[in-house]
């Protein structure tokens, strides 16, 4: 005959109880945080005036697909350092995965992605999902060819159009510069902008210009870009045949998964970077012809989709015009909603700017 003795359970002391509900939580963020929404805030003016210094916004991962962590191993809610020291261990490296998103990136799409590096940085050695996080307009997606002409952007030789809130250089000709804070304020002109630019050179949205033309002293407001003439050496594919500048630009095309690209003088600076750092090969040129892996090639069979990002501040902006393509595994995700926006130049009383709060960001509407 058995007996049962009911055992009671020894109730959970309080320590333990928030010990558990911290576990709790720090699992439950870390996973929406890797798999559905993650917070991001605008730290730089280059895609002003879409986004804003001071913005505060959600990034979806489901849109495109969120990636699984590829360094498992990482402090929580931690990026790459903490206190100087990596907050992530290398002892596990996972490949590359992607669960299934609902949608692909779209010409135009403001994508945030972990930023390639150039040679040298720190950004070029750290995992993929460690290195640092930026934010741009995807200009071109894979398959698009790509022309900057005094300033204006072509993807498929079709003028792509300007961002509503995007900003460009003009020069402004006037009897008396000198505006008070309010014109300045409602302008759009902010105090980067003005220690930016002297010589009566500024950063404004056309709109702003139009207005700015309608002051008592001012003569005209002239857009201005850098002459082909002028040849930068920043460039990612910078050599004999390709002199270009950030606005007299290509024609490049945008390698996608599965393209036969032939490698050859004409190709070579533009693909090297894509074929070495990102899909893991050799590529040397001896005496006019290219070997991958040491044998002789002609052509690359592509890997991954790539994709061309810029800044709204196009003249205020480092982008793929500067460190090359940005692949497909550094893609993060989707910008889709503001939350919060801090005006850090205005004082206390005016510091939110409300007319941001709670704004959706989709093509044509940017807020």
């Amino acid at each position: 005959m058995f007996s049962n003795k009911e055992k009671t359970k020894k109730p959970k002391s309080k320590a333990r109880e928030w010990f558990d509900a911290i576990i709790f939580a720090v699992v439950a963020a870390t996973l929406i945080r890797t798999f559905l929404l993650e917070a991001f805030t605008i730290p730089t003016p280059s895609m002003e005036e879409t986004l804003m210094v001071g913005d505060f916004l959600f990034v979806s991962k489901v849109n495109y697909g969120p990636r699984i962590p590829q360094t498992p191993l990482s402090l929580p809610f931690v990026h790459n350092e903490i206190l100087g020291f990596k907050s992530y261990s290398e002892a596990i490296k996972l490949d590359y995965k992607r669960l299934p998103g609902f949608a692909t990136i779209k010409n135009n799409d403001i994508v945030v992605f972990n930023y390639p590096g150039m040679p040298g940085e720190p950004d070029d050695t750290r995992p993929v999902d460690k290195k640092t996080h930026y934010i741009k307009r995807c200009i071109a997606i894979a398959g698009d060819s790509i022309k900057i002409i005094d300033g204006e952007v072509y993807v498929n030789g079709k003028p792509s159009q300007f961002p509503k809130r995007a900003q460009k250089i003009y020069r402004v000709y006037s009897r008396a510069f000198m505006f008070d804070e309010s014109t300045l304020y409602n302008l759009g002109i902010t105090n980067w902008d003005m220690q930016q630019f002297n010589d009566n050179i500024l950063m404004l949205t056309p709109d702003a210009a139009v207005q700015l033309t309608q002051l008592p002293n001012i003569d005209s407001v002239v857009a201005v870009f850098q002459p082909k003439e002028y040849p930068d050496s920043r460039i990612f594919c910078y050599d004999s045949l390709h002199l270009y500048n950030g606005d007299n630009f290509g024609s490049i095309y945008v390698p996608k998964a599965g393209d036969v690209v032939p490698i050859n003088s004409a190709t070579y600076s533009i693909y090297k970077r894509a074929i070495t750092a990102y899909e893991h090969n050799s590529l040397e040129e001896k005496a006019g012809k290219y070997y991958i892996n040491g044998k002789e090639i002609t052509s690359y069979t592509f890997k991954m989709n790539y994709y061309f990002m810029m800044g709204d501040n196009r003249y205020n902006s480092l982008d793929c015009r500067y460190w090359g393509f940005v692949p497909e595994d550094h893609v993060t995700g989707k910008a889709v909603f503001v939350w919060l926006s801090l005006d850090y130049d205005a004082d206390w009383l005016h510091k939110i700017r409300w007319n941001r709060l709670f704004r959706f960001i989709h093509w044509g509407s940017e807020v």
